[in-house]
């Protein structure tokens, strides 16, 4: 038992870190004049108060309006303007449509789709498993989509142990996890899902088996649980919009780099991260097939093998929630349609081997229109599109037309839209948005001060070591400091010095930010590492050491592809090879 003195610390480390990180560093502003050590300091600051959560994300993103006019290093009117950038916009407009989307549980249904297609074998479920949450990923929260995917995957796994869910048990463990990641969600979207069962260690009680049949239930429980925050949290580096990292990216690029022509658009991310996710998937698929089931084809493929009992009694239940959807509503029909609007014209506004559509139609440089502009574009219509069809003849009808004694005027109104916004108050993550603009803010702070400019000289001496290397060896740090703060913060605090490195020894700044974004969201080891993992956790099929032992791979698997990415089809895609004339023109200001 700890000392009463060490437990007190203990139990206001968050109070002594808040008070004593300014104090310790006080020295570096006072001792080292100049607007470079102030920026460092207030630099310093955020890291440490965002990795130790000592107030929340994003307070600590505020810091900068505060702590920079103060400093003497940027007026409050320009740090201000960095909190709702072009990049917010596109942040805030993608998630509305994919508010729209779980709001209308058209997830669910294209989720179930598949899984009815793909089977219950084992191995080709865990496949569909995965599949399903990383497209899903791709679009909307990895948060939600865990959310929704595990107790689909627990209902499914009770059904293959024999179990049965007993309705005084289906309390799940969802809201617990998030509560320890600090987040919050809507009931209805933590618990979506009729059958989830779990107490305790998140086993229900069955029929007592053999030890090694019994362990081998086991070792499918936390494979086909671990899969599910695996694939979310590589679905969402597939997207611009996918995880908050590749947003950061983004708006760094803009912000450091405002000559680079557009070259990290959504079509261009999509074009070389898509691959890079597919085959993570694949890979990270067939890791975790090694490490919890075996290759046993007749058994976890079902070559040349029926379907057992319990198989069917998993197919059954897949269907009987699908039918419970009932059929495609007229609200989920348009939501589709205006998802699919717009991703359409994301990949078409300037797909880069042709003249996109916003070149065309209004004449001007390809920054005129963004997809930013897209995005929001989509997310009005969903305020406006009505959630249920249209009725021929006139649009509002009277009170004196309803029948003698009727209900409330439900004829005399106009039809709801599909989003109301009171919805998207409530689920959207605005804490995000605010993270991204003290990101953006710490850029600009960095880039006037000239702590941008001071860091790349004291890196020259990096001009020897081959960029691939370089790139190897910051990634592996990203993927192991994620592990431990938000990965958007991570990404937030290593980029503009990873820009300055990039500079100081003439290699294209993308060579080293992109594997560098993508490390920042492969935190695989640890339950707190991410919300996905937490929710995961939280179902008690896993321990910390199965976590840590599986993911330390993944985090090899994902380094590994993501060098392969960027020294094959991505050194053609964004000219790796020769260091651009956009990124030398900061180098002499």
């Amino acid at each position: 038992m700890a000392p009463p003195f060490v437990a007190a610390l203990l139990r206001h480390r968050a109070l002594l870190t808040l008070l004593g990180a300014p104090l310790a560093f006080l020295p570096l502003p006072l001792l080292l004049p100049g607007l470079e050590s102030r920026c460092g300091y207030v630099i310093i600051l955020m890291a440490i108060y965002w990795c130790t959560e000592a107030i929340p994300l994003a307070a600590t993103a505020l810091l900068p309006v505060v702590l920079f006019p103060m400093l003497g290093i940027l007026e409050s009117k320009k740090v201000c303007m960095q909190y709702l950038k072009d990049t917010n916009m596109l942040f805030v407009g993608g998630l509305i449509v994919a508010v729209a989307v779980e709001h209308w549980n058209l997830h669910k249904r294209i989720a179930l789709r598949v899984l009815l297609i793909v089977g219950v074998k084992p191995a080709l479920l865990m496949l569909g498993f995965m599949g399903v949450t990383a497209f899903l990923s791709m679009w909307i929260s990895n948060t939600a989509t865990t959310a929704m995917m595990v107790p689909i995957v627990q209902a499914v796994l009770d059904q293959m142990n024999g179990a049965e869910a007993k309705p005084e048990r289906q309390e799940g463990h969802i809201n617990a996890a998030l509560a320890v990641v600090g987040l919050e969600m809507d009931e209805k979207a933590a618990t979506g899902f009729s059958s989830v069962a779990g107490q305790g260690n998140g086993f229900l009680p069955e029929v007592p088996s053999d030890p090694e049949r019994q362990a081998a239930k086991k070792r499918t429980n936390k494979g086909m649980t671990l899969c599910i925050c695996y694939a979310a949290s590589i679905g969402g580096t597939a997207t611009l919009t996918g995880t908050g990292p590749n947003l950061v990216l983004k708006g760094q690029m803009n912000q450091l780099f405002p000559e680079n022509g557009d070259v990290l658009n959504f079509a261009s991310w999509f074009g070389f991260a898509f691959p890079n996710m597919l085959l993570m998937l694949v890979l990270a698929w067939l890791w975790l097939q090694i490490s919890f089931m075996g290759f046993n084809f007749r058994k976890t493929w079902g070559c040349g093998a029926q379907e057992t009992a319990s198989e069917r009694a998993a197919l059954r239940l897949l269907k009987e929630e699908h039918r419970k959807l009932g059929p495609v509503s007229f609200a989920e029909g348009s939501v589709l349609a205006a998802f699919a609007l717009l991703v359409l014209l994301w990949f078409t506004r300037e797909p880069g081997f042709i003249p996109g559509w916003a070149t065309v139609l209004f004449n001007k440089d390809k920054e005129y229109v963004t997809d930013a502009t897209v995005a929001i574009f989509v997310a009005l219509l969903l305020f406006i599109i009505p959630a249920t069809r249209p009725r021929c003849g006139p649009c509002f009808q009277s009170s004196f037309d309803l029948e003698e004694g009727g209900e409330a005027l439900k004829e005399s109104l106009p039809p709801a839209p599909l989003l109301e916004w009171k919805v998207v108050q409530r689920k959207l993550p605005w804490s995000i948005v605010l993270l991204l603009g003290g990101g953006f803010a710490l850029a600009n702070g960095s880039e006037v001060s000239g702590l941008s400019k001071w860091l790349g000289s004291q890196m020259t001496p990096l001009q020897g070591v081959p960029p691939w290397a370089i790139a190897i060896i910051l990634s592996l740090l990203i993927a192991i400091f994620t592990e431990c703060t938000s990965n958007v913060a991570t990404a937030t605090l290593f980029l503009p010095v990873f820009a300055s490195l990039s500079q100081s020894i003439g290699v294209n700044p993308l060579y080293i930010m992109i594997p560098c974004t993508l490390s920042a969201s492969f935190a695989f080891m640890l339950p707190v590492a991410t919300p996905p993992n937490a929710i995961v956790f939280s179902y008690g099929h896993l321990r910390v050491t199965d976590m840590a032992k599986t993911g330390i791979v993944m985090n090899i698997i994902g380094v590994l592809c993501i060098t392969l990415a960027i020294n094959s089809w991505g050194r053609a895609m964004f000219h790796l090879d020769a260091f651009p004339t956009w990124a030398n023109a900061t180098l002499g200001e």
